[in-house]
């Protein structure tokens, strides 16, 4: 690891130590490889300003020129986020080519695009767009230092990314052989959301690709059974999770074309979209029972009952508190109300969207009107 950046950010009251991602090691190892061709001497050291203006110096390893291809390598630091990337190394591979500019390859344990809808066409190599920008300047930095204005082969390899792969969620997505070289601002930071964020919408994008204007989400392995056992993961629609991501997985809904959306899941996170909560991890928020004290007393629940909810330890407690006192479906039809508020807002019309929650413990607890208009219009 380069012990060597020092970037901190501060998340969850801790100081955290940053590192960069694998596009910006494959554009310093190209900017090693691409001087190494030129000189026949590797560079101590490289250096590039990454997308978020943040500059990177690192040693390089493994250097090598044979038969006019040099290749050097950058270990990938995660700094304090630790992934399945973290301690890789990304080559590259700097050949001359009588063709003018420079073309960008992935070799060994560099995933294919093997579905549409990804940053890359299907066949490419899993190279991100910028990723490519930074490979492609950092040679040309080089080239135009050195004074040469002939064309380059740049090959990315990552020994080992077969194997980190099947630890991403490349293979969902339908990268296939390897890791992806990926980052927008050339540095990682620590405990970051918003690259699940980004993955559940690259997720949905990529249904939208491939031609689906209908979508059904859950938060996770509960919301998968609960639609194995009811049967609508069955219908040709594809199933997308979403984890906490609600509201980022009804943004890129809407944004991607979807005519419906269907979301199913567990009372303790969906009942949360009743007070409007599009991100239903509990650091953001965990307020639950007081959601459903809140309903509860507009529906005529005695103080005896409201503090009963405050203090219950679960959403099926609550549940278990609301049939005590009969009032069960009158607070969950208006929950259910909120939340078809909510989604409507967020959404903004843009397409026709219902919830279904439930239970582990109950099972089915109820449904938004919209869920029936949508089921029709999916036979």
């Amino acid at each position: 690891m380069s012990a060597g950046f020092e970037h901190y950010v501060l998340s969850g009251g801790r100081r955290l130590r940053c590192g960069y991602t694998t596009g910006t090691c494959a554009a310093l190892a190209a900017a090693g490889a691409v001087r190494l061709l030129l000189t026949g001497a590797p560079p101590a050291s490289v250096s590039l300003e990454t997308p978020r203006g943040i500059t990177v110096e690192v040693p390089l390893e493994s250097c090598s020129l044979e038969r006019g291809r040099a290749s050097c390598a950058v270990r990938k630091d995660g700094g304090d986020d630790i992934d399945a990337t973290a301690g890789l190394l990304v080559f590259a591979h700097a050949e001359r080519q009588d063709a003018p500019g420079t073309v960008i390859e992935g070799g060994e344990g560099v995933g294919r695009v093997t579905k549409p809808g990804l940053d890359q066409p299907v066949g490419a190599a899993a190279i991100n767009r910028v990723p490519r920008q930074m490979i492609r300047e950092a040679a040309a930095a080089v080239c135009g230092e050195l004074g040469y204005g002939g064309g380059l082969r740049i090959t990315v390899s990552v020994p080992g990314g077969r194997e980190a792969a099947k630890k991403t969620f490349n293979p969902e997505l339908g990268i296939e052989g390897g890791i992806s070289i990926l980052g927008t601002s050339g540095i990682v930071e620590p405990m970051s959301l918003r690259a699940l964020a980004d993955t559940v919408s690259l997720e949905i994008r990529q249904a939208a690709a491939l031609g689906s204007r209908h979508i059904i989400l859950t938060p996770g392995n509960f919301g998968l059974d609960f639609l194995s056992a009811q049967g609508l993961d069955r219908l040709g629609v594809p199933v997308v999770k979403c984890s906490n991501f609600i509201g980022d997985a009804l943004d890129a809904c809407a944004g991607s074309g979807f005519e419906t959306v269907l979301l199913a899941g567990h009372i303790g996170k969906l009942g949360k979209l009743s007070g409007g909560i599009m991100n239903t991890h509990s650091r953001f928020a965990d307020c639950r029972t007081e959601l459903f004290c809140a309903h509860a007393a507009v529906c005529g629940a005695s103080a005896e009952v409201c503090r009963a909810l405050m203090d219950a330890v679960s959403s099926d407690a609550c549940i278990a508190i609301l049939d005590g006192a009969d009032l069960r479906e009158a607070v969950l039809e208006r929950m259910l109300s909120a939340i078809q508020r909510h989604l409507i807002r967020r959404t903004g019309g843009a397409c026709q969207s219902g919830v279904i929650l439930f239970s582990n413990e109950y099972g089915p607890l109820g449904q938004t009107e919209a869920v029936k208009e949508i089921m029709e219009a999916w036979k």
